[in-house]
């Protein structure tokens, strides 16, 4: 995932050229899969054009391109090339969720988990009607956050790769320090191994948006999407919505 705050994150800036030593394409094939079924099911016809918001280093995208026209969007330009090296044959934009205005539509609208990142409930609203503003009558758009209020609780987690004469390891511990604002906290620790054997550590922390399903659904709705939650392999809020057509 991307940010889309103001902070600029180490992992999406300098350290982006590292992000396939992270997070490997493999590791998003389960996702990519549900996500083409979401599609494939939910647009009143079978699905070409995917606009996804957040695209980060286009690790869904090098699955969904198989059988969808992906045009990749991402506020940060570091992590657009590494997409570009994965994805070359796909159109990338540079733009913020939010705001991003790209004046045509799609069959569908994918944001996975850049969309953590909104975490206002106005950032979340915006980016909801740029989802629903490039998705045409009778198509779709997905969502899916890391968390709802309903289903976040304190994790750690660890993971990494080795990638040619590079490697690196995470750990990530998410937490909550305030259970009454919109927002919780992801350590992220990175060693990062160069070829010459060196090791040094990185650390970055994401404030991240947590909204009750109640909230995800109403801003739904309210840009005029007809919302419904589904839930996935890893228990988590999947948002399907779909814009239906005019007078329907």
């Amino acid at each position: 995932m991307t940010h889309g705050t103001k902070a600029p994150l180490k992992l999406y800036r300098e350290l982006a050229t590292w992000w396939p030593v992270l997070s490997n394409p493999s590791d998003y094939a389960d996702e990519a899969e549900f996500a083409r079924k979401l599609f494939t099911e939910s647009c009143d016809e079978l699905p070409r054009t995917i606009l996804e918001l957040g695209c980060g280093g286009g690790n869904n995208a090098s699955h969904l391109k198989k059988q969808f026209e992906m045009t990749l969007t991402d506020i940060s330009a570091e992590m657009l090339e590494v997409s570009r090296s994965l994805n070359p044959e796909c159109e990338h934009v540079q733009g913020d969720m939010r705001t991003l205005r790209l004046g045509r539509v799609f069959d569908g609208v994918f944001v996975h988990d850049a969309v953590t990142y909104m975490t206002s409930e106005g950032d979340l609203g915006s980016a909801i009607a740029t989802a629903h503003v490039h998705c045409r009558p009778g198509g779709a758009a997905v969502f899916m956050p890391d968390h709802v209020r309903e289903t976040f609780h304190p994790d750690t987690s660890h993971g990494g790769h080795d990638r040619g004469e590079r490697a690196l390891r995470y750990l990530e511990w998410s937490w909550d320090p305030d259970p009454d604002d919109t927002t919780y906290v992801t350590d992220m620790v990175y060693v990062l191994r160069e070829k010459n054997g060196r090791a040094r550590i990185e650390h970055d922390r994401h404030v991240c948006g947590l909204f009750p399903r109640d909230t995800w659904l109403r801003l739904l709705e309210e840009v005029g999407f007809e919302p419904r939650v589904i839930i996935d392999q890893y228990e988590r809020d999947v948002f399907v919505a779909r814009r239906p057509h005019e007078g329907a």
